[in-house]
Formats: C-alpha cells, sequence, structure tokens
C-alpha cells in the first residue's frame, strides 16, 4: 500500500497545479504585438463564466423595484405627492407661447411671491385668459423685462412682481434661464417631454430636494472651523404643467416644517460679513431701478401695459424686507422714475390680514383670496378684462 506521502503522490500533485495554472494562464493569455511581429495585434477574448444570468437579471429588477419603491414610500409618507419639476425647460415652454401666437397674453414676472400668490386658474376665470407664469423663486425679474421689452411679438400686458430683497439687490438665483432658453437643444426639449409624461407625474421623489445627494448633504454634519452650517430653502410649493403653483400644504399643516423654514429665512436677518456695504448696496438699488426704467419705457412705448406689484409679506420677513430698502427709497422711487403704475399691499384694505405661514407666501387658500383682490383692483383701476370674462365667485 502506498504511504499517504509518497513521493509519486507528490509529484502527481505538482503536474496537476502546473496544468491547471498553465491551463488558466492560457484562457487569459494575451498576445501582444512582440508576440506576433508583423501581425496586427487581434481583438482580446475573456470567456464569460456560466452563471444563471437569467435569475441573477431578475433579482437586480426585483431588488431595484424594491428600493425605488421603498424611496417613493418614503416620501410620500413625508407628505410628498407627485408634481412637475420648476426647471429650466419648463420655464422655457411657456416663454415660447409669446412668440408662438400668444404674444397679446398677460404676463407674470417676479420672484417667488407673485409665483406662488397668484392663481391662474382663478385670474383666468375673473379676467377670461389665462396669464403666462414667467416668474422664477429667488430670481430679479429685471432680465426677464428686459427680454420681453426686446421681442416685438410681446404686445400684452405685463405684471411685475417686486420683492424688494430680490429685485433691489439685483438677486437672480435662476440667472441662467435665459440663456437655457435660447440654447435650449433639441435633445433637451425631448428629455423635457418624457420627464413630464413618464416620469414627474407619478413619482413623488423626483423632486431636488428630495435628492439622495442633496438628502445627505443636509444631515447634521460637523462644523468645518469658521464655516457654520447653512440651512438651504426646502421643498415650499407644488407646480402644475403650466407653471400654475402654491404653497404646498406641508409648510402650512406641518409645525415643525413650518418652523424650519421660518429658521431658514431667519438666517438672513442678521447681520453678516457677507453683506453689502451700505453705499454698495445703494448703488446696486440705483442701477437695477434705472435698468427696469428703461426696459418699461420700451414696453410702454410697443403699447405694452405695464403694473407693478409689491406682493404680502410679514412679521419678521416684513421687517427685513423694509429695513433693507425701505419703501421711500425703493419702492416709490421706481414707480416715479418709470412712471408706470402700481399696487403695494399695504394701500389697500383688501389686501390685508392673509396668513403668510413662513412669513413670505401665502397659504394655499389666502393665495386665491390674494389674486381675487388683486383682480378686482387691476380690473377697478388700471385694466380691463376679456370679454369672456365671468364674474367672481
Amino acid at each position: 500500500m502506498r504511504s499517504s506521502i509518497s513521493s509519486s503522490d507528490v509529484a502527481a500533485d505538482a503536474t496537476f497545479v502546473h496544468d491547471a495554472d498553465a491551463h488558466e494562464r492560457a484562457i487569459h493569455a494575451r498576445e501582444t504585438a512582440s508576440d506576433r511581429p508583423g501581425v496586427a495585434q487581434p481583438v482580446p477574448l475573456r470567456p464569460v463564466p456560466k452563471q444563471p444570468w437569467a435569475r441573477i437579471f431578475v433579482g437586480m429588477l426585483v431588488l431595484f423595484a424594491l428600493l425605488l419603491g421603498g424611496w417613493e414610500w418614503y416620501w410620500r409618507d413625508f407628505g410628498a405627492t407627485p408634481g412637475y419639476r420648476n426647471s429650466f425647460g419648463l420655464w422655457a415652454i411657456q416663454r415660447r407661447r409669446i412668440d408662438a401666437g400668444e404674444g397679446k397674453a398677460t404676463v407674470i414676472i417676479g420672484a417667488s411671491r407673485v409665483y406662488f400668490d397668484i392663481q391662474l386658474d382663478l385670474w383666468e376665470k375673473l379676467d377670461g385668459e389665462r396669464p403666462i407664469q414667467l416668474a422664477f423663486e429667488g430670481t430679479s425679474p429685471l432680465r426677464f423685462a428686459e427680454d420681453l421689452a426686446d421681442d416685438p411679438n410681446f404686445t400684452g400686458r405685463l405684471l411685475i412682481g417686486i420683492a424688494p430683497e430680490v429685485f433691489f439687490s439685483g438677486y437672480g438665483y435662476r440667472g441662467g434661464t435665459l440663456k437655457y432658453f435660447r440654447d435650449e437643444s433639441p435633445s433637451q426639449r425631448v428629455g423635457q417631454w418624457l420627464s413630464m409624461h413618464l416620469v414627474e407625474p407619478f413619482f413623488a421623489f423626483y423632486e431636488p430636494d428630495y435628492a439622495l445627494a442633496t438628502v445627505v448633504q443636509r444631515q447634521p454634519w460637523p462644523d468645518r472651523p469658521g464655516k457654520p452650517t447653512r440651512l438651504d430653502v426646502r421643498k415650499l410649493s407644488v407646480t402644475d404643467a403650466d407653471r400654475n403653483t402654491h404653497m404646498w400644504g406641508k409648510v402650512e399643516n406641518d409645525p415643525d416644517y413650518r418652523a424650519l423654514m421660518r429658521k431658514v429665512w431667519s438666517q438672513d436677518f442678521a447681520p453678516s460679513p457677507d453683506d453689502p456695504k451700505p453705499g454698495e448696496s445703494d448703488k446696486k438699488r440705483d442701477e437695477q431701478i434705472d435698468r427696469m426704467v428703461k426696459a418699461v419705457a420700451k414696453l410702454r412705448a410697443r403699447g405694452v401695459k405695464v403694473l407693478f406689484v409689491r406682493p404680502p409679506s410679514a412679521g419678521p420677513y416684513l421687517e427685513h424686507d423694509n429695513q433693507l430698502f425701505p419703501r421711500a427709497t425703493s419702492w416709490d422711487v421706481l414707480l416715479a422714475k418709470s412712471g408706470a403704475p402700481g399696487i403695494h399691499f399695504e394701500d389697500y384694505p383688501e389686501m390685508q390680514n392673509y396668513d403668510l405661514p413662513e412669513w413670505s407666501h401665502l397659504s394655499y387658500a389666502d393665495a386665491k383670496r390674494f389674486t381675487t383682490a388683486l383682480h378686482a383692483i387691476v380690473v377697478r383701476d388700471f385694466w380691463q378684462p376679456e370679454s369672456n370674462a365671468t364674474s367672481p365667485p
């Protein structure tokens, strides 16, 4: 009987290992140009191991569906519902309407207050036509006014919302809007269409505020030395396909979320090293007014009716607005220099006592009240409604 450690067994094992190693090297061997002089290097081939690929693929799909469904369930439980993303592409769709035969329409530009607070459905019922909503949150309407002033296709009515902190400072959170509109490619238009028809109406999580990278970034990470964490603005509104927008119900009904949004705004109320010097702020204010005066003059020379609107703000935010840009040196000067009329909420009893949950935007119910009151003032004092308008409810 052979010993379990006989030399013949060791030799056989060594030969088997050597042959196995050689076979493995042969499988993964790749000839180079030096191995085949004068012959083009062949495309390397790698064997695909036998695996239950069908089951792996099905398992992958199931895992993907579970993760996607879990993420969707999480945000729905948070209170989110499917809606349209307020993207450059969505804005561009509305802007193109002016050059596609709707140049006589009523157009709204401004920042988030006229964007949230004017309800297009109700305005259409009262006025007989649906406005084109071109306001953008955190963005001065100045560039949009200049763009419309240079567009001969626009001959309608222009309602310009003035949020003092945004307009008189020249702030442009969505400053790339017009460049996107002018340079938008066919693929971007197709992508916008696909998103609006296949994704946005069905998935609540498809919202910039719920992007995984954004969620990770706003976790309570330790502050860097000398760089305290700043809270970003969270989701505030719900938007329809034509950019009709109103405040999200969670801001109104969830005390914790409402308090969070007030905390976000309060960050700007305290002095900061980044604040402009008084002289610089006054200079920027005057520049904004002078540029708007020129745009309004071009618009009115073409027959466009221009009306400025100062929507409500309340509490600490109203105090902040008045401290930064007192009415006498900002709003009043804008009206005087432009010669255009304006509606300031403080001047009208019917524009008082609104509910502004986070001090800057109206609740959905009061946005309807505001739209009704605003339209009544516009018709009574400035513009006439279209002939197919209906009586207020």
